[in-house]
């Protein structure tokens, strides 16, 4: 018995979304470091500066600006795989997951930041990591815990840069991102994505009601009519054609 699973009810769809939307993320992030390149633009005063009016714009503009070569390529592939998972795991939340996380994660680092512009997208980086690392913890479904255990093994090594070890690294902006994911994963601990059940599996199952298992007795015979009904019975009248009759001598 087969049953019909829909996208929208199936919870783990590779769309082309699950790609696209990192790559345009990824590439956005790019575009805007050629253009400083290009034109001889600094964007850095977009930066998140904290506890200024002014520097409140970064909280937008400071995950698009990077400081050289190696910030942004640091940045790239977690991003993009991060960003990937989050939208292949949890298509339903991740939209709300990359805004709030925006938001909330830079208000953060404007709140405990220093004074000085802080700029890349290493914050919502750890906003990720903490939303797929704890809401996997947190949902106890063997898949998402998986992930979890991916997102350690990949990105464990975070860790170390949310604590003041070099001068030049927004440490505050990763805690706060660190921060803003575990308070996601906890408001969101609920959502939980399941595997759509199949008829057998449900509560309100009846074998005796299986229109296939109605075919197979209590010990495993299989039953060709289990209503009991009669087969129609056929008749078939063999008719030779004018060529098949014997001539007459």
């Amino acid at each position: 018995m087969r049953v019909q699973k829909s996208a929208n009810s199936e919870p783990f769809v590779f769309t082309t979304g699950v790609v696209g939307y990192p790559l345009i993320f990824v590439l956005a992030i790019w575009i805007v470091f050629w253009m400083e390149i290009r034109f001889g633009w600094d964007f850095t005063s977009f930066g998140i500066y904290p506890r200024t009016l002014e520097g409140l714009r970064g909280i937008v503009f400071s995950p698009f600006i990077h400081s050289g070569i190696k910030h942004l390529f640091h940045n790239t592939v977690p991003l993009f795989v991060l960003t990937l998972s989050l939208f292949y795991f949890y298509r339903k939340l991740s939209w709300k997951i990359l805004l709030f996380g925006l938001l909330l994660s830079g208000f953060l680092t404007w709140l405990i930041g220093r004074p000085a512009f802080h700029i890349g997208a290493s914050g919502m980086i750890y906003v990720l990591a903490g939303f797929l690392f704890f809401k996997g913890i947190f949902s106890r479904y063997f898949r998402l815990v998986a992930l979890s255990l991916i997102v350690v093994f990949l990105y464990g090594g975070l860790l170390w840069y949310i604590t003041p070890i070099d001068p030049k690294i927004s440490w505050e902006g990763h805690l706060a991102g660190l921060l803003s994911g575990l308070i996601f994963a906890l408001i969101y601990r609920q959502n939980v994505a399941r595997a759509p059940k199949y008829e057998w599996e449900k509560e309100t199952y009846r074998e005796e009601e299986d229109p296939f298992m109605r075919h197979f007795d209590e010990h495993g015979n299989f039953i060709e009519n289990p209503d009991g009904e009669d087969e129609p019975l056929y008749v078939y009248h063999y008719k030779r054609e004018e060529k098949d009759r014997p001539k007459a001598e």
